[in-house]
């Protein structure tokens, strides 16, 4: 049901419709107090952060601000032109943690950058070491790989994190005068503007939306729908990689380099909230249904190709060689949350909460240190790593540093991604221990999740004598539940993934939701080759994998699952900071020597001999946490 201009304003966050949006959901105050979210977001505060500034200052960032200032002397340091992109997101990070407390000493270092990053600003608003050190101040001559509006748009998203959690105009001050040198720049032929173009990176775009919210000025609105709506017209070659080749409102599919896709369709999304374009909205369902079916691993993962960073075609979801970085797992989460605001459909924070627990945490080490920037679902036995930024082993930075500071940012955020509300009350889309809040009502929640699926919600505020509904998401993976609301048990499907309860609610009334949690085995489409006669474990949310580590005496290549002992689970406190683990009855095959020839005849009857072994799946998100070696998601079966 769109809103209407009665409707109040969104708790601060990283997206905050306007009162007018034309959106079924907007995003409710949420406050994680503790359980699992709460302890991994206390690393990221207490450790990743803390660390930002001084990485930002070994690996150049902060340096070439300096140079561009005019405040020390050297050259350029850094791999590539969009160095500048790691501050903004590190300082996004940064105020977003600043928005749930303030020791002084963060607030302190986001100040001294924020003066870096004015000082650096040139007089007419525009802002770019790379071009202003190396490249002589030669604009916008190369849209496809510069990333000047790539970067523009990373350092408006910090802007405006910094003013919503602050009330500082600083940073926000040099967000708007870039913007507004963009603005007299860029537009279509005829408009006066010199510039007919688009970044090679989307990001400008939603960025865009997300400062005429802040500031209500309509013409950054009207500049994002410009940049969306020129792509796919030839400006860039018509690449797909660059997400040129075709025109958003007419693609059938996602293609190209996976996070600018995703960049782009969040920014259609939010377009879509802003003006009620029919055409934008229908773009982002079936680009969203095309993605889900055909090209998502099951940890959430995205992207099948190392080579450009891009999908790859339909049911095209390798193991080993499989990209999944993790930025794209950020942006497909900032996309689907969007869509599930615009839509009210809980399949969006399905996919969501699959990713949050999947293929995103797997990006951050336990310790909050280490980092991957692809997340594959097998390394073989014997893999020889070479390092870099596409490495299978924990790094602590990256020449290309995209994805730790946008861990940090999601991490540091995520209270934002969890619940929203609408006319008819509260919808709890993810479950964590904490208070989840309309400007109506307070719902408290308690639980142990995902390692337990009881979720215990008492009612602390709401309207005497007025009737609202508090809306549970089911997830897609629960084949069983329960619900009990006073006297009232309900265990029936849910309705379009939500189970609502409708009624006049007094303080201290409790809703208790227990989603059963039995291990299950997974199988794929069988048009995905890659793990045609495999399954994979699961458990609730959490999506498991074998490590070599927990397996001595071999490896992982000669391991087979067999199918007919039952999964049991086994919490173990000692395990990776205290998991869940699934234990399973498997096999090792003994493998015949074939000589120089490792291929046989079908018929060739099996070599006896195969040695029986127990198998330990922890949760995907913890692997690469302990001694390197091989891993795997998906297992053969006997």
């Amino acid at each position: 049901m769109p809103r209407t201009h009665s409707a109040p304003p969104s708790p601060a966050g990283p997206v905050r419709p306007t009162p007018d949006a034309r959106t079924a959901l907007r995003p409710a105050a949420v406050t994680v107090d503790g359980g699992f979210w709460h302890d991994r977001r206390a690393t990221n505060a207490r450790v990743s952060l803390p660390q930002g500034p001084d990485l930002l200052e070994s690996a150049g960032n902060l340096h070439n601000l300096r140079l561009a200032a005019g405040t020390a002397e050297g050259v350029f340091r850094g791999a590539y032109p969009f160095v500048d992109t790691d501050v903004y997101k590190w300082l996004e990070a940064a105020s977003w943690q600043l928005a749930a407390e303030d020791d002084g000493s963060l607030s302190a270092e986001v100040g001294r950058i924020i003066t870096l990053v004015a000082a650096a600003q040139q007089p007419d608003g525009y802002l770019n070491t790379w071009f202003q050190l190396v490249k002589g101040g030669a604009r916008y001559q190369d849209l496809r790989w510069g990333h000047e509006l790539y970067c523009a748009g990373h350092l408006i998203q910090a802007a405006v994190a910094h003013h919503r959690s602050t009330g500082r105009p600083e940073l926000l001050d040099v967000a708007r005068r870039f913007a507004d040198h963009i603005d007299s720049v860029f537009g279509l032929p005829g408009s006066g503007r010199p510039v007919d173009g688009i970044d090679g990176h989307p990001e400008v775009e939603t960025a865009l939306v997300e400062l005429y919210r802040e500031t209500g000025e309509r013409r950054y609105l009207d500049l994002a729908g410009y940049f969306v709506d020129r792509r796919g017209h030839g400006l860039l070659d018509g690449d797909a990689y660059c997400q040129d080749r075709v025109p958003l409102r007419a693609a059938t599919d996602v293609e190209g380099h996976a996070v600018r896709q995703l960049y782009l369709l969040a920014a259609a999304a939010d377009l879509a909230a802003e003006t009620g374009d029919a055409g934008l909205r229908a773009a982002g369902e079936r680009l969203w249904h095309a993605m889900t079916t055909t090209k998502t691993h099951l940890t959430g993962g995205l992207g099948a190709h190392h080579d450009q960073e891009e999908f790859g075609d339909p049911y095209e979801l390798p193991n080993e060689r499989a990209y999944c970085e993790t930025c794209a797992a950020i942006a497909s989460v900032q996309w689907s949350w969007r869509m599930a605001l615009l839509t009210g459909e809980a399949r969006y924070s399905d996919l969501i909460e699959r990713t949050l627990y999947n293929g995103f945490l797997a990006g951050v080490s336990l310790d909050g240190e280490r980092w991957l920037y692809v997340n594959p679902l097998q390394v073989r036995d014997g893999h020889t790593d070479t390092g870099g930024d596409q490495s299978a082993r924990r790094t602590r930075w990256f020449r290309c540093a995209c994805c730790p500071p946008n861990v940090m940012r999601l991490l540091a955020s995520l209270e934002h991604y969890l619940a929203s509300g609408d006319e008819q009350g509260l919808q709890i889309h993810q479950f964590v221990t904490g208070t989840y809040a309309t400007d109506r009502v307070r719902v408290r929640a308690e639980t142990d999740y995902p390692w337990h699926g009881t979720i215990a919600f008492t009612v602390e505020e709401t309207p005497s004598d007025e009737p609202w509904t508090l809306s549970l998401r089911i997830p897609g993976w629960c084949r069983e539940f329960r619900v009990r609301c006073g006297e009232e048990t309900y265990d029936s499907p849910a309705d379009d993934g939500w189970l609502r309860l409708s009624r006049t609610w007094a303080p201290g009334d409790l809703v208790v939701l227990e989603l059963a949690l039995e291990p299950r085995l997974t199988t794929a489409d069988p048009r995905v080759d890659a793990v045609r006669g495999c399954v994979a474990i699961e458990r609730g949310p959490l999506v498991h994998c074998l490590e070599q580590v927990d397996h001595p005496g071999g490896g992982l290549d000669d391991v087979v699952l067999d199918l007919s002992r039952p999964l049991a689970v086994k919490h173990r406190p000692d395990l990776l900071g205290g998991v869940t683990t699934v234990v399973a009855a498997g096999r090792r095959r003994r493998i015949p020597d074939r000589g120089w020839w490792p291929y046989a005849t079908a018929t060739d009857p099996a070599e006896p001999g195969d040695e029986p072994v127990e198998l330990t799946a922890i949760p995907y998100h913890v692997w690469a946490n302990r001694e390197d070696g091989s891993m795997r998601v998906w297992l053969p079966t006997s």
